[in-house]
């Protein structure tokens, strides 16, 4: 499909942002909790402890190289989003600056991935539920989530707003206190305790205590713990100021990136031996709190796991629908979810739920066939929908500045080398994956699904150019 010489305003036939049905509930301080409530989860809470027994102490390194990937990444997205806010976010954006078939394949590629996501998200609130109520069927609390947020995105986006805001509010909580208690303990002012100095720093191996493979598991870990972060740019299109709202959460997210995420490894991998068995069997934050005393350590952790699973979900509901409305708005999925009622996309919220219950059943019917096939799948889809960013922005970002250079009101630093080093390091780690043993089969499944989609949507973007080119050669 040929592109028109301006495509910065929505091209003729799709739904630009301004005459969206949906609605504007959310506030700044909804987008702010977003933007980190959708990517602190268990993954961090617990999965950072396989990182951790790989990496040693260069997980903090790890953390640290694939945060500023992150930074850039969403920093791309944040000029892009600003400029051109849309509830379909990158998907638009590569739609615009790619053509349609690539906004097809981001799109529901990331639709794939968060209804996934909704999948797992459950299953591990219901195993702690079934933990603390035992004899319970893990079935029903897996019910008993799947209604209350598919409930509560069927409502007002304020109400997401407020369920998304108070439960990023106690995810940081937490690890706001776990990282003052964590610095009392290595200043030696935590009663019963003792300063550590930087001796799990350098004992046991030092740095790098398995070369310089274990610290390629501990960026693979860290990268696919970042994901998430792009649904505050979705959400940022139903918020009473857009381009303000998006500005100011993209680049505050920024800085508190590097105060959760590295801060919290340099705190572990300080007052814990890396290779501390506790740090896999109950998760590295809960294994440091029990390693200085606190009571009940392993419960407080539940609570906050449990807290960022169903956060995680939440989030993974609303931007699953919307992502799937802004695909249907452009023509690129079934007409029937694009009915938007009372300014929810409801059809769309429904449809989301409905694949990510069927994905739960899947994995408790097929887990070591279809829902591990689903799982390979899905692996390395974020580092595709990056490099979607990536090559977005480049291009838009050329054709703003010529056309209309007063919407940069986010701009990507260091235009256009940092753009190239970005999609270098999106890259790079894919080839990683490609070379090592664990995860060699998630980037072909990835690769896959890239292919079949990437085809799917060619075929639809040449079946809408030669729809609209018969119906421009029939006669007035």
């Amino acid at each position: 499909m040929s592109q028109s010489s301006s495509t910065l305003a929505p091209p003729p036939g799709r739904q630009a942002p301004a005459g969206s049905p949906l609605g504007n509930g959310l506030k700044q301080r909804h987008l702010s909790m977003i933007a980190l409530g959708g990517v602190i989860g268990a993954g961090l809470f617990v999965g950072s402890g396989a990182g951790i027994a790989a990496a040693g102490p260069s997980i903090v390194l790890a953390y640290a190289v694939s945060g500023l990937l992150v930074m850039f990444v969403m920093r791309m997205l944040g000029e892009m989003s600003a400029a051109n806010p849309a509830s379909g976010s990158f998907s638009v954006h590569a739609d615009r600056a790619i053509g349609p078939w690539a906004g097809f394949t981001a799109g529901w590629m990331f639709w794939i991935l968060l209804c996934v996501g909704v999948a797992i998200e459950a299953i591990g609130a219901a195993h702690i539920m079934t933990g603390w109520f035992p004899g319970t069927p893990s079935w029903m609390w897996v019910l008993v989530f799947m209604a209350v947020f598919c409930g509560s995105n069927l409502g007002a986006v304020s109400r997401f707003g407020e369920f998304e805001f108070w439960f990023a509010a106690l995810k940081i909580g937490a690890i706001a206190l776990f990282l003052g208690l964590g610095t009392l303990a290595v200043l030696g002012l935590l009663p019963g305790t003792s300063s550590p100095g930087a001796a799990n720093l350098v004992h046991d191996g030092g740095l790098l205590p398995n070369g310089v493979d274990g610290l390629l598991v501990g960026l693979l870990a860290s990268v696919v713990a970042y994901g998430g972060l792009e649904t505050v740019t979705i959400a940022a299109a139903e918020s009473d100021d857009p381009v303000k709202g998006v500005a100011k959460a993209v680049k505050t997210t920024m800085w508190r990136i590097a105060v959760v995420y590295v801060g919290s490894m340099l705190m572990i991998v300080t007052l814990l031996p890396w290779n501390d068995p506790a740090v896999t069997a109950v998760g590295p934050y809960a294994a440091t709190l029990d390693h200085l005393g606190i009571p009940a350590a392993g419960e407080i952790m539940n609570v906050v796991i449990l807290i960022a699973l169903l956060s995680a979900m939440n989030a993974n509901i609303y931007g699953s629908s919307r992502m799937a409305h802004s695909l249907v708005a452009r023509g690129q999925g079934p007409r029937a979810l694009g009915k938007a009622t009372g300014g929810v996309p409801r059809r769309a919220v429904l449809a989301s739920c409905g694949f990510g219950f069927v994905t739960v059943l899947l994995s408790y019917w097929y887990p070591d066939t279809l829902f591990a096939w689903l799982l390979n799948m899905v692996g390395g889809v974020i580092l595709i929908v990056w490099g979607f960013i990536a090559v977005s922005q480049f291009v838009l970002r050329r054709r703003l500045e010529r056309e209309a250079p007063e919407r940069l009101v986010v701009k990507m630093w260091g235009f256009p080398y940092l753009t190239w080093v970005a999609l270098a390091g999106v890259a790079g780690v894919l080839v990683l994956m490609a070379l090592g043993e664990d995860t060699r089969v998630q980037v072909l499944f990835t690769g896959g699904l890239t292919v079949a989609l990437a085809a799917t949507g060619y075929a639809v973007q040449r079946r809408a150019a030669a729809r609209a080119g018969s119906q421009s050669s029939v006669p007035m």
